[in-house]
């Protein structure tokens, strides 16, 4: 099974969980921005929660099919279509021979995520498929997709078996999908939760005021790498000579000029400006979909409450994960034993 890259669009990059463990030798964990939407999204079609998938930012993308197989479409709304007719997404799809997959522009969220049935045949760097351009590492080439680029995926499960067997019979589309509103509040500001920072008091008293109870704005300067904010400046109590230390996904950091930066997931492995919160795992994917001018809420939680919340998210992806399996398993196996 093939899919050609009829047009790569504003940013596409094949993306899994990251390379984890490499840190101390300098190498980024990178990986898909919206780790829940790329683990959704592989459980769809019956794959391993850290296969690779196809991070699509903002716009443009097109695929061609040159093969049926078995899809899923996730995270950020960019108005997916095949031959121009509006896609569902949260569910498993079936995509026919010869049809076009297009994101045709953002209407909720900047990232969504495709996960094919079997997984992309793209060689493991260090154990993970994904893609860090700066360093030319993982993913296709090591690059970002471009027009004519060919991708091809492996053997599909018995999971995806079933879900296709039950696409073919019915010939419409599933009634059901994946309830992910909780993961994605719709929020005016967004709210995002944040733990204190190793150098949160060394902040004046008005700038720890300000960092908690005013808005930020997110700039236009938000990539992979990094978002920058725009709001209250904030101000240490004294200057102070800072080594430079590990950082990680949702580090926020203070340059000189007061303006907070959260790192994302293509950060450098370590950082030496002041550090004045962590955002709490939970909320990574919400700050994953933002988007540029969109306000934040800064929300101090203790370590004790983002624990509780990352084991609760944890249970609730299992009971998804169990509830996907069993849709697939006692529907669509019973139709394949029948035939």
């Amino acid at each position: 099974m093939s899919i050609k890259v009829l047009q790569a669009g504003f940013l596409a990059t094949i993306q899994d969980l990251g390379r984890y463990g490499l840190q101390k030798y300098g190498v980024i964990v990178g990986g898909a921005m919206d780790i829940f939407a790329v683990r959704i999204a592989n459980i769809l079609v019956g794959n391993k929660e850290n296969e690779g998938t196809i991070e699509v930012t903002m716009f443009g993308t097109k695929l061609f099919f040159n093969e049926d197989h078995l899809i899923a479409i996730t995270g950020g709304c960019l108005q997916p279509t095949i031959d121009d007719k509006p896609v569902l997404m949260w569910r498993p799809i079936l995509v026919k021979k010869g049809q076009v997959l297009q994101f045709n522009g953002i209407k909720s969220g900047t990232r969504a995520y495709i996960a094919f049935a079997g997984g992309l045949n793209v060689p493991k760097v260090m154990n993970s498929k994904s893609t860090y351009i700066p360093a030319k590492l993982g993913g296709f080439k090591g690059r970002q997709l471009q027009k004519g680029d060919i991708l091809t995926c492996g053997k599909i499960s018995n999971q995806a078996n079933y879900f296709i067997s039950q696409l073919e019979e019915t010939k419409i589309p599933f009634s059901w999908s994946v309830n992910h509103a909780s993961f994605y509040p719709c929020q005016k500001p967004q709210s995002i939760r944040i733990i204190q920072g190793a150098e949160f008091e060394k902040f004046n008293d008005k700038s720890q005021q300000a960092f908690v109870e005013t808005l930020y704005t997110l700039t236009v300067h938000a990539d992979r790498m990094g978002y920058q904010l725009k709001g209250k400046k904030l101000q240490l109590k004294e200057e102070f000579e800072l080594l430079s230390e590990g950082v990680t996904y949702g580090t926020i950091q203070v340059p000189s000029k007061g303006q907070p930066i959260i790192l994302m997931a293509d950060r450098q492995t370590t950082g030496g400006y002041p550090k004045i919160g962590q955002v709490i795992s939970v909320d990574l994917p919400r700050l994953a979909q933002l988007q540029p001018n969109q306000q934040i809420k800064f929300e101090v939680v203790s370590i004790d409450e983002a624990e509780n919340l990352l084991i609760q998210q944890e249970k609730d992806m299992y009971e998804l994960k169990m509830g996907i399996y069993f849709k697939a398993h006692l529907t669509g196996r019973k139709k394949i034993e029948n035939k």
